[in-house]
């Protein structure tokens, strides 16, 4: 269940607001970085609210910007104490991708496409280690111990009795025949995914090979949604050493579309169970041969 407070989110809403009133002073960003004798790209981290925001820069800022209303720098300094709380994954330690697992703590909706592996969200433990020490063949046990139990954790979104996370996952057919930790591996996830697009809150779309290219054919990207109508949506896209999020409305649109058309391409939900049974099965009979 999303905390009460989420220092991520957090920290976008803060930004979001000190970009707004560096706008309506009408100054750039290099122009507020040479009044305050700092760098540019310091001023554009804390407005994308990848950094966090100290009550002492939000206090400058608002110098800068001449807020005179202390009832909105209080509630700024207020967002900047809060962003510096811990949120429950800073419990196992250095996260690579903690920004994300922020956002989608707090999210409301998540739409995914996946074209190698099943959803994080959706993975049984055995495939998420088998998977994760696969992608990491030099990390040691204890890192993948750690990474497996933060999905876990994760997953309890999923799980929520109150107000889960509605997720849409379209996953490509090669994702389900990836062979990751063993048939019997397989098999369990595979059953898994079955039982979970049962689930009101979420749906499992299959994009199989027979459709050929498709607006998906450069990689996996997620588009996430929030409650708060103040908090944009974004689109996340994970790398192998630094992630992108797009929060534009230009950008969200455009992959917004994009996921459409898949949606429109893969299989239905009733024949995505057909299709995921029958490919379990196809696993099974291997296993017992």
């Amino acid at each position: 269940m999303p905390s009460n407070v989420n220092p991520t989110v957090r920290r976008r809403r803060l930004g979001q607001e000190l970009r707004r009133l560096r706008e309506i002073k009408g100054m750039t960003a290099e122009e507020v970085a040479e009044r305050l004798l700092v760098s540019q790209s310091k001023i554009s981290r804390l407005e994308n609210g990848r950094r966090s925001i100290s009550q002492r820069d939000v206090r400058d800022l608002c110098g800068v910007y001449d807020v005179e209303d202390l009832r909105v720098v209080d509630s700024l300094m207020q967002m900047a104490k809060d962003s510096r709380q811990q949120g429950w994954w800073h419990a196992f330690g250095d996260i690579p991708y903690s920004v994300y697992i922020g956002l989608e703590t707090d999210a409301e909706s998540l739409r995914v496409y996946e074209p190698q592996v099943v959803p994080g969200l959706l993975q049984t433990r055995q495939y998420a280690e088998a998977l994760i020490n696969g992608a990491l063949p030099e990390a040691p046990q204890t890192d993948i111990d750690k990474r497996v139990s933060v999905r876990s954790r994760r997953q309890d979104r999923i799980n929520a009795p109150e107000q889960p996370l509605r997720l849409w996952a379209v996953i490509d057919e090669s994702a389900l025949r990836r062979l990751v930790g063993g048939k019997q591996v397989m098999i369990e996830q595979l059953e898994r995914l079955v039982e979970l697009s049962h689930l009101p809150h979420v749906t499992v779309q299959v994009l199989p090979f027979e459709m050929g290219a498709h607006p998906g054919i450069n990689g996996q990207y997620a588009i996430l949604e929030f409650p708060d109508a103040a908090d944009s949506s974004v689109v996340y896209i994970e790398g192998v050493t630094s992630d992108l999020y797009l929060e534009k409305a230009n950008d969200v649109q455009r992959y917004s579309v994009m996921y459409e058309h898949l949606r429109a391409q893969a299989l239905n939900v009733e024949q995505t169970r057909h299709f995921i049974e029958k490919i379990a099965k196809d696993y099974t009979q291997l296993n017992s041969a």
